[in-house]
């Protein structure tokens, strides 16, 4: 490989976000992405460009990939940008199969439930 075709593919890298996706498997692939590429963007991208060694997971649409960075499911729309993750360095997020997202607060929720706790309080 000649020097120019090193410092462009330097140059490129120092632009993308290098995304390492593990699936439940554990089996993880690298992928380059754009700060302005959303979460249904990459999930698409995933899709068509699915891995050979990926083949036992393989889903049947992109609409059900979901991405989970730092314990949250990130909405369609959310860009890697938004995020603020590092250009040139890689990041780690789980990708999952899974057909609705829950909603904001939820798990705080059924964890209320659960454990019979509440938000107000006993006047004794």
């Amino acid at each position: 490989m000649s020097h120019a075709v090193s410092d462009r593919a330097a140059k490129q890298r120092d632009r993308t976000i290098n995304l390492r996706l593990i699936l439940v498997s554990g089996k993880t692939k690298e992928f380059l992405f754009s700060p302005n590429d959303s979460a249904a963007d990459i999930a698409k991208h995933v899709y068509d460009n699915w891995p050979m060694d990926w083949e036992e997971e393989q889903v049947s649409s992109p609409n059900i990939l979901r991405l989970i960075y730092q314990g949250r499911f990130l909405h369609g729309n959310v860009t890697l940008g938004a995020l603020k993750l590092p250009l040139g360095k890689t990041t780690v997020m789980h990708l999952v199969a899974r057909e609705t997202l829950p909603e904001p607060n939820s798990q705080g929720q059924r964890n209320r439930e659960k454990t019979g706790e509440s938000n107000c309080c006993v006047i004794l």
